[in-house]
C-alpha cells in the first residue's frame, strides 16, 4: 500500500503534487496480519540502513514474520531516505502511524497501542517520531493527518540516537539525514533533548561491543526517560557487533525476542 500517492478508496485522495520529496520514491507500507490475535495493538516496523538505504528484508520483513507470528498487527514502512533529507523520513514515519490509526477499526486496532520499532538508523527515526513536536510543510492535507503521529510505544534495537555528540553519534546517519547545511539543528532535534512525561515508553537492546553504533546512545536515551519518570527497559548485551537482528545464530542475544514479547504482554 501507498502512504501518499492517491489511492480512492484505501489511502484517500492525495493529489501527488502535495507529495514532499526531490526523488519520485513513493514510501511503503506493508501489511502482516497478526496469526492467533492475542493484541488490538498494532507494530509499526522501520527499518535500519543509515538513512542511506533500508534493511527491510532483515529489519522489516522478519520482524514483522516474527512479530504476527506472536499475535500482533504489523506493518513495515519503507520510508524514504537520501538524499531525501529531514523531515522528509520523519513525515513518512508520522504518515504510516498516522495511516494505522485512522484504519484502526478495520485492523480491530486501538488507537492508543501504535507501538514503533526501529533498529540503527530506524532506532534514529523512531526516537525522533517519538519526541520531535515540531510541525512541517506537508502535512494537514488530508483527514489521515488529523490523527496523531506520536506511539504510544517505542523499541529501539542497536539505535542511534544521539545527533548532538558528535563522539558518540553515527557520522552516516547523521548526515544522510540532516545534509552538512542542517548540522545547525542537531541539537534542538536530538532525541534525548526532546523527551516529555509524555514520551512514549520505551523498550531498548544494543550489545556493548557495536563497533558501528556506540552503545552510548543507548544509555543517554534510556537516561533521558528515566529522568521524565517515562518507563524504560533496557537490555545490554556483552557481546556481538551491530545489525543483527534477530540474531537466530546467537541463542545468547536472541533471547531479546523473549524479552521483548513479555515486554509487550506486561505494557500492551
Amino acid at each position: 500500500m501507498e502512504m501518499w500517492k492517491e489511492t480512492p478508496g484505501l489511502l484517500g485522495e492525495i493529489p501527488e503534487v502535495t507529495i514532499p520529496g526531490v526523488t519520485p520514491e513513493i514510501p511503503q507500507l506493508t501489511y502482516y496480519p497478526a496469526q492467533n490475535k492475542i493484541s488490538d495493538a498494532a507494530i509499526v516496523i522501520f527499518p535500519g540502513g543509515g538513512y542511506g538505504g533500508r534493511a527491510t528484508e532483515a529489519e522489516g520483513t522478519k520482524y514483522a514474520k516474527f512479530l504476527s507470528g506472536h499475535g500482533y498487527e504489523c506493518f513495515v514502512c519503507e520510508y524514504r531516505v537520501y538524499p531525501h533529507l529531514f523531515p522528509i523520513p520523519l513525515l513518512d514515519a508520522r504518515r504510516a502511524v498516522r495511516y494505522v490509526r485512522y484504519h484502526a477499526e478495520e485492523y480491530g486496532i486501538n488507537k492508543d497501542k501504535i507501538i514503533v520499532v526501529g533498529s540503527s538508523a530506524g532506532g534514529s527515526l523512531v526516537s525522533l517520531l517519538a519526541t520531535c513536536k515540531e510541525k512541517f510543510e506537508f502535512e494537514g492535507v488530508d483527514e489521515i493527518d488529523n490523527e496523531s503521529p506520536f506511539p504510544n510505544g517505542q523499541i529501539l534495537c542497536y539505535p542511534v540516537v544521539t545527533l548532538e555528540n558528535d563522539e558518540i553519534t553515527h557520522e552516516g546517519s547523521k548526515r544522510c539525514l540532516l545534509g552538512y547545511d542542517q548540522f545547525y539543528k542537531a541539537k534542538a532535534l536530538s532525541p534525548e533533548n526532546n523527551v516529555t512525561a509524555d514520551t512514549a515508553k520505551a523498550f531498548i537492546w544494543h550489545t556493548a561491543q557495536d563497533g558501528t553504533v556506540n552503545v552510548i546512545n543507548s544509555y543517554i536515551y534510556a537516561d533521558a526517560l528515566r529522568k521524565k519518570n517515562v518507563p524504560v527497559e533496557m537490555h545490554i548485551f556483552p557481546y556481538g557487533g551491530h545489525g543483527i537482528a534477530l540474531a537466530e545464530w546467537e541463542p545468547y542475544i536472541q533471547i531479546w525476542t523473549e524479552y521483548l514479547l513479555a515486554w509487550l504482554k506486561l505494557e500492551f
